[in-house]
């Protein structure tokens, strides 16, 4: 059987150009390439599996390379790579001091990228502080943290900060979109938006549970398998819950809550997926925050068509009662009938507001 390598190994970006959601950054780089602008202390700061350690990487090389390179030089040797989570000591930062003294073999720079630079201890910080703000002229330094809070200010204020955002999920989406073109998978728009909202901003992890997705669909990606394997509701379920809402019929959502806990739901999910819901509908409401929502056109026109049988001081009524359930449930011994208690008062609230109008 031959050796499977992960998507998130796979398609790593090898240039700038193939780096999703970080062009604020990106652009910047280049450009101080271009015209040699580029600091000897560079700090990327930002969440989880948006791009960090791959665009210190692509720099790392990027600076190596001239006119004259050949396409096979290898500058793996210019390129170092330390964990400080696993050497934060003092000793390991006296022996980078001295490692950085020797000049570079091939290439013009060293490039030493230390991960997760939070986790250095102080006095490893202090030991570091002269070496970061007058270092060698071959040397550059790349810290990469998701904790910038955690730094020192003296050691911010030595380098220069480049700050990684979360990436949207429409461009999470299309970079899945091509991956499948690529792997020629069969799939559905909102199965790949469904993948990219679970990620919460990381290309990895929306790699990660593509891999998943694949091998449970066998390929087939599609909405209903992946909302399954996902333990994430449908829309269908709610689009049903909130037309029962507006009818009164309290029976009916009670048998609709029971089914879908007995599939395996926590309760605080049917409110959490509710609330979406909910907020969906008010962004349908209008045609300038209907944009805002990146599913696929027949769900889209979906909520739209929903969004008419509900007013807006409904729909922002029903979000106070959910939120006050969801922050009752912690405390809540019954679970289950905080849950079903809120969605009574949803259908109610309706209710009372056409009596309040007769």
């Amino acid at each position: 059987m031959d050796s499977f390598t992960v998507s998130a190994l796979k398609y790593r970006p090898q240039k700038f150009e193939e780096v999703v959601g970080q062009f604020h950054v990106t652009s910047t780089l280049i450009n101080a390439i271009k015209t040699n602008q580029l600091a000897q202390a560079l700090l990327f700061c930002g969440p989880r599996g948006v791009g960090k350690t791959s665009c210190a990487r692509i720099l790392a090389k990027q600076i190596n390379e001239n006119d004259n390179s050949t396409l096979d030089e290898n500058f793996s040797y210019n390129i170092f790579e330390l964990d400080a989570a696993s050497n934060n000591s003092v000793e390991d930062i006296r022996k980078l001091n001295e490692q950085i003294r020797i000049p570079p073999q091939i290439g013009k720079f060293k490039v030493y990228i230390i991960d997760e630079v939070h986790m250095l201890s102080l006095s490893a910080f202090n030991a570091f502080l002269k070496t970061l703000e007058e270092p060698p002229k071959h040397v550059i330094f790349i810290l990469a943290t998701t904790e910038k809070n955690k730094i020192i200010p003296t050691i911010l204020s030595r380098c220069q900060i480049y700050d990684f955002k979360r990436i949207d999920v429409s461009e999470i989406k299309e970079s899945l979109v091509n991956i499948c073109k690529l792997k020629k998978l069969n799939y559905e728009n909102d199965a790949l938006i469904l993948i990219s909202q679970k990620a919460d901003g990381s290309m990895r992890d929306a790699l990660s549970i593509f891999d998943r997705m694949v091998s449970f669909t066998s390929g087939i990606i599609s909405l209903s398998e992946v909302s399954k394997n996902l333990n994430i509701l449908n829309h269908e379920s709610f689009f049903n819950m909130c037309y029962l809402i507006k009818e009164n019929k309290i029976p009916n959502l009670l048998i609709e809550i029971n089914k879908i806990i007995n599939l395996g739901y926590e309760p605080i999910n049917i409110l959490n997926g509710l609330s979406n819901h909910i907020r969906m509908l008010i962004l349908s409401k209008d045609d300038k925050t209907s944009d805002i929502i990146v599913y696929g056109k027949e769900t889209q026109l979906k909520y739209h068509e929903q969004s008419k049988e509900f007013e807006i001081k409904w729909l922002i009524n029903s979000l106070l009662i959910i939120k006050e359930a969801e922050i009752s449930n912690k405390s809540s011994l019954n679970k289950r009938l905080n849950s079903e208690l809120c969605i009574m008062q949803l259908a109610s609230l309706h209710l009372n507001g056409e009596k309040k109008n007769l």
